[in-house]
């Protein structure tokens, strides 16, 4: 089965109730393992405001498996950061992202294009 990597701005998609992007991803998860990166799943914890938000956002993540940080993606996202964050303003949560979908060598799907289109070999999947 294939798999990809879905960033953030998916997935608050999906919470303000955009119905195309919340159908497109039922589609597609019938053929492919839909994967977000832990540091994903910590943005969404921070803006939770309150325990009930916490566990609907925990209940939400169940149908997604966490790639997690290992020593390799957290390598990658250090020589990404030393190399985009000056020329290209990339940040620790992008740079994570991305370190995650190269190492597992995997592709990413994102509304933010720009933010990782000049990363070489990162396989970018716009929303249709």
């Amino acid at each position: 089965m294939a798999e990809i990597l879905i960033d953030t701005d998916i997935l608050i998609d999906i919470s303000r109730g955009v119905i195309s992007t919340a159908q497109y991803l039922a589609q597609v998860s019938a053929t492919t393992t839909l994967s977000i990166s832990s540091i994903i799943q910590m943005e969404l914890i921070v803006g939770c405001q309150d325990k009930e938000a916490l566990r609907l956002i925990d209940r939400f993540l169940t149908r997604f498996q966490i790639v997690f940080l290992t020593p390799e993606i957290t390598k990658q996202g250090i020589t990404l950061l030393r190399e985009y964050k000056l020329s290209h303003g990339l940040l620790i949560p992008d740079s994570l992202i991305a370190a995650s979908a190269l190492t597992i060598g995997i592709p990413l799907l994102t509304r933010n294009q720009r933010d990782f289109r000049f990363i070489p070999n990162l396989i970018l999947l716009p929303l249709p």
